[in-house]
């Protein structure tokens, strides 16, 4: 079984990685150009959206889709009854966003967010009409059909917004690029997965799987409203165009982050599924993805903050160059960010998303309370919150990791402490070849070259464990293709 499941998860990191890569790679150019094409205030009035739409979208998958990849013998029933809720609600918090539009815009004094979001809310209806397909995608690790459904949203949505913003369309660029991706990701995903809803919905289902789904609705609304706060706040404290400098600003760290958290945790949380009720396999798998992922993420975010500078100017011209300082401290809150998302994921497996809601509650009213603190210390004060109120997720997250497999902070720490201090040996290269080399694309190609060579040489003489699992992971792979 330990064959044919690492052989599974093995496959699905590979096609889930390359998913990410290609997608992200086409997002960030497309994001470059069109950050070139557009201002600061475009972005941050998007971004004073966020925590509305994406709130919603919570509201619509109700925790379900989760509960479906958790439940290995769910029926037909189980998946049309899902489907019902999640159109239903869709619905429902579609017509609640337009009529609540007057209200927003009002809030932050900018009269174009009412008929922005009465635009930007139908990709609630859109999603939905495709959203158990893609939970049937991955509850099955198919992470090449998700790779093509994600290449094709990011091209499609990318040149829509693209010839939109050269049409001088400005915001709208944004708002069309969102539609255009959800359309083609609903599309797609109805193509590749030949599943329809019948027309049945089981009050019996929907009980079981709203007893699980309940708490990670509750525990993902509180950690939701708490990570689009920060545009909310700085919105509502800032201008829009300090919004936009700090939406930029977490862009390049969030994506390198996220591509990665993405690429393991989605296959994660199925694979790990299976062996819920094996607590010494699943404690041997959990130990080898906190490990390999450290080992990769923590150098890359390193990377990105020591180069932010050159990187910043490069790509998106001086204009933007103010959001650098907010880039490099948002690295450093991000470097945990993978191992709370691991330890969560590991409490959904053991069914327990009552520990998960209690932990939210009680992590966030902390965190909520160093978000305004941070405020009266402007937009670097607001960052360097976020470092604190990574630790401090950090921190709770291993609490009932420890109680449930006596693995907490203390050993999560002595696990990756080789590959954080490998990180800070790239970040004081990277920084120094940033320092000493006038020319952006000099300074990108020297970095970029010296880290690599540095990091696989020390991590060839340490002999670490997450070198050892990636380098035979190569060679397995490079001999079955000879």
């Amino acid at each position: 079984m330990a064959e044919s499941l690492k052989d599974k998860t093995v496959k699905g990191v590979s096609w889930s990685f390359v998913e990410q890569v290609l997608t992200r790679g086409v997002n960030f150019v497309i994001g470059i150009i069109l950050a070139r094409l557009l201002s600061p205030t475009d972005y941050g009035l998007v971004g004073m959206l966020g925590i509305f739409i994406a709130v919603s979208q919570l509201f619509v998958d109700g925790g379900l889709a989760s509960a479906l990849i958790r439940q290995k013998d769910a029926s037909d029933e189980d998946y049309s009854t899902v489907y019902i809720i999640n159109l239903t609600l869709s619905v429902f918090f579609y017509f609640l966003l337009f009529f609540t539009a007057p209200l927003v815009a009002d809030f932050y004094d900018q009269p174009l967010l009412k008929p922005l979001m009465r635009v930007v809310a139908l990709i609630l209806i859109i999603g939905s009409l495709a959203s158990v397909q893609g939970t049937l995608l991955a509850k099955r690790v198919d992470f090449k059909s998700k790779t093509l459904i994600s290449l094709a949203t990011s091209v499609i949505s990318g040149i829509a917004g693209i010839v939109c913003a050269l049409k001088g369309l400005g915001v709208w660029a944004l708002v069309a690029q969102s539609l255009t991706g959800a359309c083609v990701a609903t599309l797609f995903t109805l193509c590749i997965v030949r599943w329809m809803p019948r027309l049945v919905f089981s009050k019996a289902s929907f009980r079981k799987l709203f007893s699980f789904s309940s708490k990670i609705l509750a525990a993902s609304i509180i950690s939701t409203i708490y990570d689009n706060a920060y545009p909310m706040v700085i919105g509502k404290k800032f201008s829009a165009k300090e919004v936009g400098l700090f939406t930029r600003g977490s862009q390049f760290p969030s994506m390198a982050n996220s591509t990665l958290v993405s690429t393991f945790n989605r296959v994660a949380y199925p694979v790990l599924s299976q062996l819920q009720d094996d607590d010494e396999q699943l404690l041997h798998f959990y130990e080898k993805y906190i490990q390999v992922f450290c080992f990769i993420a923590f150098p890359v975010l390193m990377l990105i903050c020591g180069c932010a500078r050159p990187l910043v100017s490069l790509l998106l011209t001086d204009k933007w160059i103010e959001c650098v300082p907010l880039m490099q401290i948002i690295c450093f809150s991000l470097l945990p960010n993978g191992l709370i998302q691991i330890n969560l994921n590991l409490l959904y497996v053991k069914g327990r998303s009552d520990l998960v809601l209690r932990m939210e509650i009680i992590k966030k009213l902390i965190m909520f309370g160093v978000l305004f603190l941070s405020i009266f210390f402007g937009l670097k004060g607001i960052c360097a919150g976020m470092v604190v109120n990574a630790l401090i997720d950090l921190y709770f997250s291993s609490y009932y990791t420890k109680k449930i497999l006596s693995y907490g902070l203390g050993r999560q720490l002595r696990a990756v402490a080789p590959y954080f201090l490998i990180s800070l040996v790239i970040l004081a290269e990277s920084l120094l070849v940033s320092h000493f080399f006038s020319s952006n694309w000099l300074s990108l190609l020297i970095a970029a070259v010296v880290t690599s060579l540095s990091f696989w040489s020390v991590s060839k003489a340490t002999n670490l464990y997450a070198y050892r699992e990636t380098l035979s992971l190569v060679e397995e792979k490079l001999l079955k293709k000879a």
